[in-house]
């Protein structure tokens, strides 16, 4: 059998998406290396590096937008409603481009994250279309009504192209798709020792009374980092570059370390609603305090899914913004349920994946 080639689509949203998919795709070549991985993304390579270790083609390439947004809780619907529209326009140019690709590579079995027009390409081409997601763009452009009622309609019939869907937790119904496979949490693991990080940064408060404030890619805006200094003798740790510069306050800026690596020095993470860190940190049993949101849909299913298996605070967003941050003096909420949830999403796609190419 010539290497079998696995194309992994992923979705043109942030880097939440990007990030989990890395990780199965991780875990597909630590466990299968003489799989050829494609990543096609407009994630940055940096990014994928951060979880994949071996090599990998990277196809800067996207299909999709998600939503266009100005930070990470900061929506613009109709600049998101102009790119679809362009999109569904342009959809048969787009296929017909990339089609040529996967076909001149010899491409065995597409895998996305969760684009919608990866069903049709696969479709195009010839290869099966695997899908990974908890939630499809249907639903979250559905909820927001109007003309994006069409758009969804068509991104539904899209994504019922597909042959088989992953469906992580934390998930919406995912109707639109007709094999559905249900699989655990999925990300990354942490590469460092808690030794390691406290001696580099030079950390020695409790882990009690260390933060991780993580809020994707895009960061947030109007972060209020005054607040830490309401907490001298905490330790607070962020990843944007953009944040002041606070006694104790430590600015991460080497790429090569992810918030998951930092997760096991820390008590709590902060975070808004996003699957990837709500993922990784319940996979390593981290206290989750987590913001509302009432403008994005899937920020509901992955709420109740923090509250039945996670420690966790939600706040408001005036919480958040405008106070003190007196929540961090209260103690967690205990999961409201009491059995584990499943963490091997990684190891199970990995597997499904080398079946298929085995009985090629």
């Amino acid at each position: 059998m010539s290497r079998p080639v696995l194309y992994i689509a992923i979705t043109n949203h942030g880097f939440g998406h990007a990030t989990r998919t890395a990780a199965v795709a991780a875990t597909i070549q630590k466990l299968y290396p003489e799989v050829l991985l494609i990543m096609t993304t407009t994630a940055p390579r940096w990014l994928l590096e951060s979880y994949i270790e071996g090599d990998f083609i990277h196809r800067p390439r996207g299909f999709d937008l998600g939503v266009v947004q100005a930070d990470s809780l900061t929506m613009d619907k109709a600049a998101t409603q102009e790119k679809l529209l362009s999109i569904q326009k342009n959809q048969n140019s787009i296929i017909a481009s990339e089609v040529n690709f996967i076909r001149q590579n010899r491409v065995n079995l597409i895998l996305g994250d969760i684009p919608f027009l990866a069903g049709k390409m696969a479709k195009a081409a010839g290869v099966p279309c695997w899908m990974i997601g908890n939630f499809g763009w249907d639903f979250i452009y559905r909820d927001w009504g109007g003309r994006f009622t069409e758009i969804a309609d068509w991104i539904s019939d899209c994504y019922s192209q597909c042959d088989r869907l992953f469906r992580l937790p934390f998930h919406e119904p995912m109707s639109a798709f007709a094999n559905i496979t249900d699989v655990g949490l999925t990300g990354g693991s942490p590469r460092y020792s808690p030794d390691e990080l406290k001696s580099k940064w030079k950390i020695n408060t409790p882990i009690s009374k260390t933060i991780l404030l993580t809020f994707g890619g895009l960061g947030v805006q109007q972060m209020p980092y005054d607040n830490v200094q309401q907490f001298p003798d905490w330790q607070f740790i962020t990843f944007d570059k953009s944040a002041p510069d606070l006694g104790n306050l430590l600015k991460i800026t080497d790429v090569k370390y992810r918030p998951v690596d930092l997760m096991p020095i820390c008590g709590r993470v902060i975070s808004k609603p996003g699957f990837g860190t709500f993922s990784e940190a319940t996979r390593l049993g981290l206290p989750i305090v987590s913001v509302t949101r009432d403008d994005f849909a899937e920020a509901d299913f992955l709420i109740e899914g923090i509250v039945n298996y996670n420690y966790h605070q939600i706040i408001t967003p005036h919480e958040l913004f405008q106070s003190n941050w007196e929540f961090l003096h209260q103690t967690p909420q205990v999961p409201q349920i009491a059995e584990p949830i499943a963490k091997n999403g990684n190891e199970v796609i990995a597997h499904e994946v080398w079946d298929y190419f085995k009985n090629l």
